[in-house]
């Protein structure tokens, strides 16, 4: 990554003219998702038993909820392969455990506050600007990982398109063939991207920044380790249904993506209330009430556990630095005073 100049010309363009107008365009797109899905949500729960829900809750087997954590836990382990295999290609040396710490925590305080590419690449910067990464890598780092997550959303929505259309049929109202048409253009997209980083080295422009994009061979990894890391987070929801629901996997996965895309686009933190009204509306099979029970689990086990641990780790990690620096400052001062 290497500094590309900026005069004031282009960053008066950065900020008017059509970029201006996509952000507005964005911005209205975002609202208008948020405020569907908030009406949406808003009619299901007018006509939701609280009693019921209360039963679906106690009805959560103690072997359900332990998937549930297996799960939760096996899609923060992959995700820390996010931030791995970002720093593969920065050629940052970063021993796991801080690569551990920092992912962990920068994910688990995104996904709750939103804004990732903000709250993320903040709490990454605290972790990884003590081993030597300047702001440029840290922001570097987080683009690669973001393209990770893309990757694997990309390929889960684009198969489930394909394969299970219908299913996603009852979110966006599309027939069967326009679906299926999607995710086949989903799919060539991924595989154009493989074939454009393929070709020779890339790079995008982000302000003054210039950041190269892995090569083929780390992007293909960012691609199965994304798509592991969208199943893994599926599965926490998944097994927190009722029994004997008979929703496929492959199905309920890209379901789960789509709702996930719709949640990041509406900009709500975590996609709260997008994403509920998403899975309520596509799996009408299940009874409204179990599904509410398990979606609330899901929020307990895969955003308020994880957001409650990263805070405790991030105090811990700011105690160990202070009482580290001031044990450093000490010895300085017993040398100095010994000379």
């Amino acid at each position: 990554m290497t500094a590309a100049p900026e005069p004031a010309r282009d960053r008066f363009r950065a900020f008017s003219g059509g970029k201006a107008d996509r952000s507005i365009w964005a911005t209205l797109a975002a609202a208008v998702i948020f405020i569907a899905s908030a009406a949406v949500l808003w009619t299901i729960l007018s006509e939701v038993d609280v009693a019921e829900v209360k039963a679906a809750l106690r009805a959560v087997s103690p072997e359900q909820f332990a998937f549930a954590l297996l799960c939760t836990a096996a899609s923060y382990i992959l995700l820390t392969g996010y931030d791995a295999l970002a720093l593969r290609q920065l050629r940052a040396d970063i021993p796991y455990r801080t690569t551990a710490l920092a992912s962990f925590t920068s994910y688990a305080v995104s996904f709750t506050l939103g804004f990732p590419f903000v709250t993320g690449g903040t709490v990454r910067y605290w972790i990884y600007a003590p081993r030597g990464l300047s702001a440029g890598k840290v922001a570097s780092l987080t683009l690669i990982a973001g393209v990770t997550f893309w990757l694997g959303m990309g390929l889960v929505i684009g198969v489930g398109l394909i394969v299970r259309p219908e299913e996603i049929g009852r979110i966006n109202a599309l027939p069967i063939s326009i679906n299926r048409l999607i995710g086949a253009g989903v799919i060539c997209g991924i595989a154009l991207y493989l074939l454009w980083v393929a070709l020779k080295r890339r790079a995008v422009k982000i302000q003054r920044w210039l950041i190269h994009l892995p090569n083929l061979p780390v992007s293909v990894g960012q691609l199965a380790l994304g798509s592991m890391d969208v199943f893994a987070a599926a599965g926490v929801l998944w097994f927190l249904l009722p029994a004997g629901h008979d929703i496929p996997f492959a199905s309920f996965a890209a379901v789960y993506a789509f709702a996930c895309i719709l949640g990041i686009i509406s900009h709500a933190p975590g996609g709260l209330g997008v994403f509920e009204a998403t899975m309520l509306l596509a799996f009408t099979q299940v009874p409204r009430e179990s599904m509410i029970g398990a979606l609330v689990l899901f929020r307990l086990c895969y955003y308020l556990l994880p957001f409650v641990t990263a805070l405790a780790l991030l105090g811990a990690y700011e105690i160990a630095g202070r009482i580290g620096r001031y044990r450093e400052g000490s010895e300085t001062a017993d040398d100095e005073g010994s000379d």
